[in-house]
């Protein structure tokens, strides 16, 4: 490793070991990686900074944060629950069950961690320490359950992969559906077997046809949502961009004249809400582009492949070691970041070792999603221990069965390629 390479290192290490914040971060040592080691004026480095926020591919993700925040304000996440609920209830530990069943419903439309666990977490906790389930159990599902949003589609991880690495996000997306009912019968079979036995639970009886129907019946405008984003992407009626569009105007349309849970004065609260959260995120890509076009200028992605293909001639053993560096790096720094800076380096690598870049994308998005659940920069971890009054470290311990159910899953996503692509091969979006 050359000098100057050690210095940036040592500088962004030391930045986030101050705990500041990771946008600034990575500008900071983009900054002085450009004064110190470059020829190159600073301004080429604001210029990449306004250009990387000025790219339509972002819509899609600034409109499924307005989808999600409009949601979370309604009644839609609540009928959600009643129809998770309605399916499982009867079940040992079916509340339990409810809570992951509504996570990757719910994620089906939000894409975003944070966005799940707080709109079901801050709800689904308290229910279940108030219907008897052991506190760790409650806290470590829900703290997990929200990686459900950024793993099953849309998931703003994936778009932001697709921008940089060209792979269709219609068939990228399609990836995000296996693991993601993987994780929810893994957690729900777990649940069953932990308390399968147990006397002091309350079970629901089984609920009758008449029951099923009501729920539905009433349930039938938020179950509308993730049909018609994910119909008319893959019918093509619409693009991707077009979609999170539909949905917020669907979603709005819902919850102020259908469920009539939000009213028009409530509209301008959460339209600056969202625009609050998608400036956060473009500030946090504006930061992350300057850090790789830095990099890029130095060359360090061909540096590393070079070293990479120099000590690694197996793709089982590259798989394995991209895993654990990316489940490392997911305990410091966000999806976003991390997406934006590692995708570029290791995306030149794949062809050497016959890896398809969709299935790596897949890989790239689980590894980051379990990084929401890890200390210390774990921001679900933090968001769990609010609502449920828990420090970090009660907390992280809660989640680790959840986590082994995950990263078990991963693994066989790692080296089942052919899985993994069978459904964008059957639409036609991988050849």
């Amino acid at each position: 490793m050359e000098l100057s390479h050690l210095v940036i290192l040592l500088v962004l290490i030391g930045c986030m070991a101050s705990m500041v914040p990771v946008f600034m971060c990575l500008f900071f040592t983009a900054v002085i990686g450009f004064i110190l080691y470059t020829d190159l004026p600073v301004l080429l480095l604001t210029q990449s900074l306004f250009r990387s926020m000025d790219n339509f591919s972002l819509v899609v993700v600034l409109y499924f944060i307005l989808c999600g925040n409009i949601m979370t304000a309604g009644s839609i996440v609540d009928k959600l629950i009643k129809v998770a609920n309605i399916l499982v209830s009867w079940l040992p530990g079916g509340l339990g069950m409810t809570g992951v069943i509504a996570c990757g419903l719910f994620g089906a439309i939000s894409g975003s961690t944070v966005a799940t666990v707080v709109a079901l977490g801050g709800f689904m906790i308290p229910a279940l320490i108030q219907n008897k389930y052991d506190d760790d159990y409650a806290v470590g599902l829900m703290t997990t359950a929200g990686n459900l949003g950024v793993i099953i589609p849309p998931s703003i991880g994936m778009i932001l992969y697709c921008m940089i690495s060209n792979v269709s996000l219609e068939g990228l997306f399609l990836t995000g559906f296996l693991p993601g009912i993987l994780i929810i019968i893994g957690t729900c079979v777990y649940t069953y077997f932990i308390y399968r036995k147990n006397t002091y639970l309350v079970r629901l009886p089984v609920p009758d046809t008449k029951q099923v129907i009501k729920t539905l019946k009433e349930g039938f405008w938020s179950l509308m949502l993730p049909i018609i984003i994910f119909g008319g992407i893959f019918s093509g009626a619409f693009t991707a961009n077009e979609a999170a569009v539909v949905a917020s105007v669907f979603a709005f349309v819902v919850e102020l004249f259908i469920h009539k849970s939000i009213k028009l004065k409530d509209v301008k609260k959460i339209t600056v809400s969202s625009a609050v959260t998608s400036a956060t995120l473009l500030i946090i890509v504006a930061g992350a582009t300057s850090f790789g076009r830095y990099l890029t200028l130095e060359a360090i992605p061909g540096k590393i492949t070079e070293a990479v293909l120099a000590s690694i001639s197996s793709p089982v053993v590259f798989l394995l070691a991209i895993n654990i560096l990316l489940l490392i790096v997911g305990m410091f720094m966000d999806i976003i970041s991390a997406t934006l800076i590692l995708g570029p380096v290791f995306i030149p690598m794949l062809n050497a070792f016959n890896i398809d870049p969709m299935h790596f994308g897949l890989i790239l998005t689980v590894n980051l999603a379990i990084g929401y659940c890890t200390p210390p920069m774990g921001v679900s971890l933090y968001i769990s221990g609010s609502i449920a009054n828990k420090d970090l470290v009660w907390v992280s311990k809660a989640v680790i069965p959840f986590l082994v159910i995950q990263i078990a899953v991963l693994m066989f996503l790692t080296y089942a390629p052919n899985i993994v692509l069978w459904l964008p091969r059957v639409f036609g979006f991988h050849s």
